[in-house]
């Protein structure tokens, strides 16, 4: 808008640097530089809309009942919005008793906030208003965009340009609304039926009406939250922005996504990996079961799939995922109540032996321990429970159990240096009370804050319809296996919290020489390499491959073999045929030169008698890898989430066994170990059944170096290794084999 001032070009260059870096800045007393800045600057812009507390301008508040503008008013009075509310109508006049105006431009104060509920063709002539009213924050409610086809995705593109030029952070279009239950601001700005309860949770839906019925039964589920925000079809505003934005926002303890696409893997990942070292993110992806848009020629590319990218990016990522709005729920409940355990011992205190003998199953099914009590422990334990109780993990107070026991064991166990976290089971016996004993769970919880305490009552579900009419403190579940998924989902954060961050590191290699080699195979038509150019990319790459010589005639094949030593494997490489297997171009266990002879005759005669000796480029004659441990990695790229590392047990089984996983690249030294560690083949690398334990660095050190290369030539799309051998002789991972397609 003009020269910029020393003090301003300051600001405006410590913010371009570090996108996002407003939240610092915001954090003090505003000067008018940095006030001027906050309204100028647009990509390091945060999320300004929920924090409002000023004004907002319903653009489209109605009187007629029943509709969006007229419900949405309502919704900002009723919640008690602590700012002033402006209604906008064409018409004027009196609406919910507030004074109407005929335009934004009509307002007599500022604002800071403009929802808007107009037809989809009224929304950019609103905006320019809106402009030139100074508003900086959009929630567009109104529909009509790309959700709509091609006309409502140009003017959705129209729109945007329109938010950027003038310096706006828009939510939506086609988006339920925002919500935020800080008292100092009570902002209902979305119509769904029920009003919003106080809590911790910062929660995104992409989906508006799921958001909506998501706000009508959290009440039921006793779950409160801090900000809600409907991002609809996220034309600036997403999840992405969201979580920067609750990053450093204290009132929000953990966060909630609803997503059915990530629109930045890249961005995600860095923000996601970053915050939830913080505070712990929970996402529901939905579209599990949606296809990868590979063409699945490998065995990567068949095996890979758009989920398995979405749940690799997660994972790495530090976020939780869930596969139901009942889990998404269940474990932020627990996050809401819950201290992060110290460790994975869990204790079980019961008044029947049939759930605590189930969530021992559970406890160990998830791979956490059942806490192994003290002796001093088991002696307080007996001194006033009955002789017939089990003061063993799980501690059974028998159905008699009154309220007392319950307190005393509880307090008794939760004081035992050796139990991180408890299970309190409770079945109706005996009179009993249900909510009683709840209330003395609740009353324990807050004299000992530091160790997670999830109740399991058996009982009716009246107890739960009471409990959502009380402040709880301890998360409770019909089930033990809900609540030992709760538990797991704690330790799933401390250990994601203890996990180190990770380096990339970057190998000294030859990129030029896999430039010069890709150039020649696109000067020649193809997009598929040979085996020997295939393996020639590894071995520039640095990684481990079988010693190979390549031959042409009978009599090259039979001279390299003498070189290099017998036995010897003999492979076909060829410009049309990817899958020398198929067509019998693998001849494994040739002991000598005539054995090599006969083999090769039998080879060029079949290849010859079905017509497959066209592209035929000769024979790789390669040393013989003895070892029965075949692994399988590789790399399939994911049009949106870029390539996805594979890894796992490998051969020609590797298609029915499915014992793989994957990680997207760029791979970090921390990301390496846990894919060699995430698949039930990592025990063969062990050592099992006596053999010989493989070198497992240089495995990890294997899938980096795919890693460095995929990243480094975007041309790749699909590569195997299969199989990658684990020598009997010395442990360590050798290529044998390797397929490269290019785009």
């Amino acid at each position: 808008t003009g020269p910029l001032t020393e003090g301003r070009h300051h600001i405006y260059s410590v913010v371009n640097q570090r996108r996002g870096g407003l939240s610092g800045i915001f954090a003090s007393r505003e000067t008018d530089n940095q006030r001027d800045i906050r309204n100028l600057f647009v990509e390091g812009c945060l999320l300004v809309p929920t924090v409002c507390s000023g004004a907002i301008a319903v653009v489209g508040a109605s009187t007629k009942p029943n509709t969006i503008g007229s419900d949405l008013l309502k919704r900002l009075i009723e919640y008690g919005f602590t700012g002033k509310i402006y209604p906008v109508n064409p018409k004027g006049g009196v609406i919910e008793g507030l004074q109407a105006y005929s335009s934004v431009l009509d307002i007599p104060g500022d604002v800071d906030l403009a929802i808007i509920v107009v037809k989809n063709v009224f929304v950019l002539p609103t905006i320019d208003q809106c402009h030139e009213k100074g508003i900086k924050g959009l929630c567009i409610i109104s529909a009509g965009f790309k959700e709509a086809g091609a006309e409502g995705a140009e003017l959705e593109k129209q729109l945007l340009e329109k938010v950027r030029a003038y310096g706006m952070r828009c939510v939506g279009p086609n988006c339920l609304g925002v919500v935020n239950t800080d008292p100092a601001v009570k902002m209902d700005g979305c119509f769904a039926e029920s009003l919003p309860q106080r809590g911790d949770i910062g929660f995104v839906s992409q989906s508006g009406a799921l958001g909506g019925g998501i706000l009508n039964i959290l009440k039921d589920l006793n779950i409160g939250f801090s900000q809600f925000i409907s991002i609809g079809n996220q034309a600036d505003v997403n999840a992405e922005t969201a979580i920067e934005y609750w990053e450093n926002v204290d009132d929000v303890r953990q966060i909630l996504l609803y997503m059915e696409s990530i629109q930045d893997p890249a961005n995600f990942r860095r923000l996601a990996s970053r915050v939830t070292k913080k505070k712990p993110i929970l996402a529901l992806k939905a579209g599990r079961s949606a296809a990868g848009a590979s063409a699945a020629s490998s065995h990567t590319g068949s095996l890979a799939g758009s989920d398995r990218a979405a749940d690799a990016l997660l994972r790495q990522s530090g976020v939780i995922r869930e596969q139901s709005l009942e889990n998404l729920f269940a474990t932020a409940k627990v996050f809401s109540n819950c201290p992060i355990p110290k460790g994975n011992r869990v204790a079980v205190i019961t008044n029947s032996g049939g759930p605590g003998i189930m969530a021992t199953d559970a406890i160990c099914e998830y791979g956490m321990q059942m806490a192994q009590i003290t002796d001093e422990t088991r002696a307080v334990l007996k001194s006033f429970l009955p002789a017939a109780a089990s003061v063993k993990n799980p501690i059974d107070m028998i159905a008699s159990a009154p309220l007392e026991h319950y307190r005393r064991t509880t307090e008794t166990v939760l004081a035992d240096p050796n139990v991180d976290m408890v299970i309190v089971i409770y079945l109706p016996f005996l009179g009993l009370k249900d909510i009683d004993v709840a209330k003395e769970l609740m009353r324990i919880r807050a004299e000992h804050p530091e160790k997670p305490i999830v109740g399991v009552f058996m009982t009716e579900s009246r107890f739960f319809s009471e409990l959502s009419e009380m402040p709880v403190t301890v998360p409770f579940f019909m089930y033990v296996e809900q609540a030992v998924d709760g538990l797991m989902r704690l330790n799933q954060q401390r250990l994601w919290l203890a996990r180190p961050e990770g380096k990339v590191p970057a190998y000294t290699v030859d990129k030029a020489a896999v430039e010069a080699l890709f150039t020649a195979v696109r000067a020649d038509g193809r997009t598929e390499l040979t085996t020997r150019e295939s393996i020639d990319v590894l071995a520039h790459y640095g990684i481990r491959v079988c010693g190979s010589r390549f031959a042409t005639t009978e009599n090259e094949a039979v001279a390299a073999a003498d070189a290099m030593g017998y036995p010897v494997v003999m492979k076909m490489t060829s410009k049309t045929i990817s899958h020398k297997t198929d067509v019998g171009g693998v001849r494994v266990g040739i002991k000598n030169a005539e054995h090599l002879r006969r083999e090769y005759r039998d080879l060029i005669a079949k290849l010859t008698e079905r017509g497959w000796e066209k592209g035929l480029e000769g024979v790789i004659i390669q040393e013989m890898v003895t070892g029965k441990r075949e692994l399988v990695c590789g790399v399939a790229r994911d049009p949106q989430y870029g390539p996805m590392i594979m890894f796992g047990l490998g051969g020609v089984f590797v298609e029915v066994m499915k014992d793989v996983a994957f990680s997207l690249a760029p791979l970090t030294d921390v990301d390496a170990h846990d894919l060699v560690r995430s698949v039930k083949a990592f025990k063969l690398l062990e050592g099992a059944r006596g053999t010989k334990p493989a070198d497992i660095a240089k495995v990890e050190e294997t899938l980096m170096r795919i890693s460095q290369l995929v990243t480094d030539f975007a041309d790749i799309v699909e590569l195997d290794i299969n199989p990658l051998m684990i020598s009997e002789a010395t442990g360590e991972a050798i290529a044998v084999d390797g397929r490269i397609r290019l785009k």
